[in-house]
């Protein structure tokens, strides 16, 4: 077959667009129903021209028999062409429009008929009905053809039936008035049939514009496309109607967010709960590469919405990014840490060096003996009051990058903290992202000082981080604990804002609160609470057996202490 013949007879097939296909069957739908909605019509019209016709059949009869004459002459006369009776049934079928009026005796023989070779002679039909004295109404062939008729008892003065009275309309007439009612129907029917292409034209062009005029076999493609690209695509994707409600759905947004594919048609709000995640998928946030949180996954936002009032939200997650960031910043908080103590280790050099050469040898001695032992008072101050290798390995590094920065890191002589951490990490997470936040507010003012109190209330574990910056107003207490709030330039790995958010998120995960307010010095005060922090003593006892080492961490693990 060669490719003209192909196209010609691609072209003699259905439309391939969208908007053809759609005006075709709407075409052909209103056109059948047009033509099923004519011969609905047609057919009860036919039997109600037929009722019609013998009810006014009937009722001439019985006009007829209701004269007292008729069947006076029916009983005084003969059935002759020129007879009273017939005489009086011709005036009434010409005044009535009649077919024929038949006046019979009980025999059946006519003494009135249209045809006047008829009278005289018996009926063609059965007339045992109405001699019977009962009325009939009827289609019926007889001399003059098909006939809608009607028969009626004939009755003397004492209702003694003599005879009968029938009548006929001709068929033909009632057909008339049918085929002549046609006409009418038709232009009905064609009116109907053109608003109907109207409106299908109309609604095609609206199918043709929604559906940029492609065609089936491409939309189909694109949704299978859709599909494959959603599914496999490592960046989670929401999508939401005009009323918030959950729309799409992919694979990557239900790892991110939580979720299953049964929230899909509930609103946002009750499938997220309410937060800065639901805010910003929302809309109540607007921005670009948004900060949220959700569980332990730091998330980017964008939000873009759609022509028809609803929005496709995407979803990266940066909780690696973000802990790489942070492992970075840990590193570097290490190395300032080295530096000073690498430059307060060459100053002391120094000044050792000058006491020899001066040969001040008892100075030398009493000086290395002072500068030892402060570092070594320092540490043991940290450790005797703080038992947890972890956070007292921290805090005597941020009192020497403390140090370095001018600023006074304390732990306050009511701070008690057993070794029996649930979850040493996360506090230390909680106190390092507290501290770091102290120094920077404290840094630069005079008598920079940052206090750290920990103390143990049973198994809750109560942080408070004292500074003497310039403290946190209270219209803006509650949003510095909102993600991507942030007073400081971002860092080189990325956006700042997270850490007071993840100190909050990790304190309502255990169950506990995080509150900020004014230092008893000025400054900013946090309170941490953590309830369960703590194991019982008793089960540490038993989890870690005497003779035992203990963990590398300095605690037992969960399950070991649960």
């Amino acid at each position: 077959m060669s490719p003209t013949s192909s196209k010609r007879r691609l072209r003699l097939g259905l439309p391939r667009r969208v908007f053809s296909q759609v005006l075709l069957m709407q075409l052909a739908i209103a056109a059948g129903v047009a033509v099923l909605a004519t011969g609905l019509f047609l057919a009860p019209l036919s039997d109600q021209l037929d009722d019609q016709a013998m009810r006014r059949a009937l009722a001439i009869a019985q006009t007829t028999a209701a004269q007292p004459r008729i069947a006076e002459d029916l009983k005084a006369s003969l059935p002759t062409v020129d007879g009273p009776v017939q005489a009086e049934a011709e005036r009434i079928r010409r005044a009535s429009g009649a077919e024929y009026i038949v006046i019979m005796n009980m025999d059946g023989v006519r003494w009135s008929h249209t045809d006047i070779s008829e009278i005289g002679r018996v009926v063609s039909t059965d007339p045992s009905v109405p001699l019977s004295g009962k009325e009939i109404m009827e289609i019926d062939n007889g001399t003059l053809g098909r006939s809608a008729r009607g028969k009626v008892p004939l009755r003397d003065a004492h209702g003694t039936v003599i005879g009968a009275v029938s009548v006929g309309i001709a068929y033909e007439s009632v057909r008339a008035r049918l085929i002549q009612s046609i006409p009418g129907l038709l232009a009905y029917a064609g009116g109907a049939l053109a608003v109907g292409a109207l409106a299908a034209y109309l609604i095609s062009r609206r199918v043709q514009r929604q559906t940029r005029d492609l065609a089936f076999s491409d939309i189909s493609a694109l949704l299978a496309e859709r599909e494959a690209m959603l599914h496999s695509i490592r960046e989670g994707v929401v999508a939401l109607d005009r009323g918030g409600r959950i729309r799409l759905l992919n694979d990557e947004a239900q790892r991110l967010l939580g979720l299953g594919t049964e929230v899909v048609g509930e609103p946002l709000d009750a499938a997220l709960g309410a937060g800065r995640t639901t805010d910003v998928l929302a809309g109540r946030v607007t921005g670009t590469d948004l900060l949220t949180v959700r569980g332990q996954r730091v998330l980017i936002a964008n939000r873009m919405p759609t022509d028809d009032g609803g929005a496709v939200a995407t979803l990266r997650d940066r909780t690696e990014l973000e802990q790489l960031g942070r492992e970075l910043d840990s590193t570097r908080g290490l190395i300032d840490a080295l530096r000073a103590q690498d430059h307060e280790h060459a100053n002391r050099m120094h000044t050792l060096l000058g006491l020899l050469e001066l040969e001040m040898y008892d100075d030398a001695v009493e000086y290395v003996g002072e500068v030892a032992g402060a570092h070594r008072v320092t540490a043991e101050q940290i450790t005797e009051k703080i038992q947890d290798p972890l956070l007292a390995a921290l805090l005597v590094g941020k009192a020497t990058v403390a140090a370095e920065r001018g600023v006074t890191l304390s732990v306050s002589p009511d701070t008690a903290l057993p070794d029996r951490l649930v979850d040493p990490r996360g506090l230390v997470t909680v106190v390092g992202n507290l501290v770091d936040n102290a120094l920077d507010a404290a840094a630069g003012t005079g008598h920079a000082r940052v206090e750290v109190v920990l103390r143990a209330e049973g198994r809750t574990a109560v942080l408070r981080v004292r500074d003497t910056g310039p403290g946190v107003p209270a219209d803006q207490r509650e949003a510095i604990f909102t993600e991507g709030w942030t007073t400081k330039k971002p860092p080189a790995h990325g956006k700042r804002g997270i850490g007071l958010a993840l100190v909050r998120r990790l304190a309502e995960r255990q169950g506990g609160s995080t509150e900020v307010g004014e230092a008893p010095d000025g400054g900013a005060e946090f309170i941490v609470v953590l309830p369960d922090a703590l194991t019982e003593s008793e089960l540490t006892h038993a989890s870690v057996p005497r003779g035992t080492s203990e963990p590398a961490n300095g605690v037992a693990s969960t399950e070991e202490t649960r």
